[in-house]
């Protein structure tokens, strides 16, 4: 084995690739004196990443015209914005069509580029090439909002001026844009930072971490009461008193995957240490909905618990019972099953006495959830979902051993992970095969994990609905793609700290020692191997989708959401 030990060669750095190359030293000064900056002690940062170098490497200043879109609804981000001048508008009511705000498929490659990627791989593993990549925070796109007085007149608005943050959501939860935002005045400057940025600032100042917790639970509210099924039936009287008693929780560390991997190498069960929002037995006096995260419901059997389902965003626990015991005062209910967080956990909380005196008087007497029958629980059956199926949906169907395999691998994170039948697959490496070729002869996944019965769970990345994996990633280099949302990796800012390779639960990011393009491994300053990391990009760039999938010959891997049990329980009855 060769290694190319160049003169000088360094190991890369958090801010060798720097948000912008334009921001000047004049530039940073002038934020440093400007609220909340100016406010804050220069002291409690550490020398290595100063409050100075953090504006200054994980900031970017942008102007922006009258109209320009700023974030749009639906697009992955994982920074935030502070206004300097001007004034932004965002969209509260109704959402603006995919027309207007300029959305595009993102560009893949055509079949000629398809075919010629077989012959036009490198020879040899993870060779390094000169890249020209952007970074990893919002894409460019002057995309401009036309007949703005139209605009506002058929859409509710609320304008956002010169000192208030935006998209924080996005960057703290690592979910979708939630609002479309757009510019107002001839010219509208903001300081657009970083999710890494944004951190160490919230990390060494409480007051930061104060206010955009604040303005994050304040906006969120509205927007995510709305996604309640019954909130459909309500006035906007009505609605504004449910939001004036709902509550904002958090459950859980933000990195919790660190815990996780400690009980799982251990062999611990994992459900002694989940914290419990509600507990089966008690009297139901809230209707909780996850809003970010997932948590389980589990029901006694015996001494322990069994696990019935898991709840991720947008779903609801205690309505059943709460609109039981209104319709039946005379034959209450308790809590029918326990409530556990699942890592990091936001929820809203909305009180029993709001919901009977507001929301079940509004809702039609035909769109109630059925009462509950408590004595005709079949414990040995195979069981449907708890939660009420919506719109018509036939509950699906799955064995207590096979639920209890995805939760306490917490597989349910997952929105493309690989699942494999092993009584159909013939170990022939096809999928293998087709990664490399399409991965410049590296496969990105194994073909061995966690088996339940003849279920494999592949080591291949899940492409996670929380992915923890961007949790401390100094530079940003593991991302979401801003329109489809697929967690990949950009190598040019990618420095080899192995923190995304620790953070992932799932062991699905490998760490890989990069070659010359004459196959000599390269050697840092300090002789030690550079290395980055590599993982399943999902063939973002491929028509037709994962490589891996439509190479097998035997109908034995399939990429699936395990958010819902749907899509599992199709393919396994196939």
């Amino acid at each position: 084995m060769s290694l190319s030990t160049a003169p000088g060669l360094q190991r890369p750095k958090r801010w060798d690739s720097p948000f912008s190359e334009d921001i000047t030293d004049a530039d940073v000064q002038r934020l440093l004196r400007l609220a909340p900056f100016k406010d804050m002690r220069p002291e409690n940062f550490p020398r290595n990443a100063s409050l100075a170098e953090i504006l200054r490497n994980d900031g970017r200043l942008k102007l922006y015209k009258d109209g320009e879109i700023i974030v749009r609804q639906g697009d992955y981000g994982t920074s935030a914005f502070m206004v300097l001048s001007g004034s932004a508008e965002v969209v509260l009511h109704p959402d603006l069509p995919p027309s207007v705000v300029g959305r595009r498929e993102p560009s893949r490659r055509g079949i000629f580029r398809a075919i010629a990627q077989l012959w036009s791989n490198a020879k040899e593993d993870e060779m390094e090439r000169a890249r020209n990549r952007r970074g990893a925070g919002e894409e460019d796109r002057s995309v401009f909002l036309q007949d703005i007085p139209v605009l506002l007149n058929r859409h509710k608005t609320a304008t956002i001026h010169a000192g208030s943050f935006f998209g924080e959501i996005a960057a703290l939860s690592r979910m979708p844009r939630t609002s479309t935002i757009f510019a107002r005045g001839p010219s509208t400057e903001l300081l657009e930072v970083r999710w890494q940025g944004l951190r160490d600032l919230m990390r060494n100042d409480s007051r930061v971490r104060e206010y955009i917790d604040g303005i994050y639970r304040e906006r969120a509210l509205s927007t995510y009461l709305a996604e309640i099924p019954f909130m459909k039936y309500l006035s906007e009287d009505a609605k504004q008193q449910v939001m004036a008693a709902t509550q904002f929780e958090t459950y859980g560390d933000y990195d919790w995957s660190g815990e996780y991997k400690k009980l799982a190498q251990a062999g611990t069960a994992a459900i002694g240490k989940e914290q419990v929002v509600a507990t089966e037995g008690d009297y139901p006096n809230s209707v909780v909905m996850i809003r970010a995260g997932f948590a389980r419901m589990t029901q006694r059997v015996g001494d322990g618990h069994r696990t019935l389902n898991y709840l991720g965003s947008g779903r609801t626990y205690g309505f059943e019972e709460i609109a039981h015991n209104w319709r039946k005062p005379e034959n209450p209910v308790p809590l029918q099953y326990s409530l556990r967080v699942l890592g990091y956990t936001h929820v809203l909380v909305i009180p029993a006495a709001v919901i009977e005196q507001v929301v079940l008087p509004a809702i039609p007497a035909g769109q109630l959830p059925p009462l509950i029958e408590t004595d005709s629980q079949d414990t040995s059956a195979p069981f449907a979902l708890p939660e009420m199926p919506q719109d018509g949906e036939t509950a699906p169907r799955v064995n207590a051993d096979l639920m209890e395999f995805l939760t306490q691998n917490r597989f349910f994170n997952g929105t493309e992970t690989m699942v494999i039948d092993m009584d159909r697959c013939t170990r022939c490496d096809d999928c293998v095969r087709a990664c490399a070729s399409t991965h410049d002869n590296n496969p990105r996944f194994l073909r061995a994990g966690p088996t339940h019965d003849n279920i494999m769970v592949a080591q291949a990345c899940m492409h996670c609905a929380d992915p923890v994996c961007m949790v401390g990633c100094p530079t940003g280099a593991i991302h979401r793609d801003a329109f489809e949302g697929e967690v990949v990796i950009n190598p040019a800012t990618c420095i080899g700290c192995t923190t995304c390779a620790t953070n992932c639960p799932y062991e699905a990011i490998r760490m890989v020692e990069q070659r010359a393009t004459d196959g000599e491994i390269l050697v840092a300053s300090d002789f030690k191997p550079i290395l980055k990391a590599t993982k399943c990009d999902l063939c973002i760039d491929q028509y037709g989708g994962p490589a891996c999938e439509r190479a097998c010959p035997h109908d034995a891997l399939k990429r699936m959401n395990l958010n819902t049990l749907d899509e599992l329980v199709g393919w396994l009855q196939r």
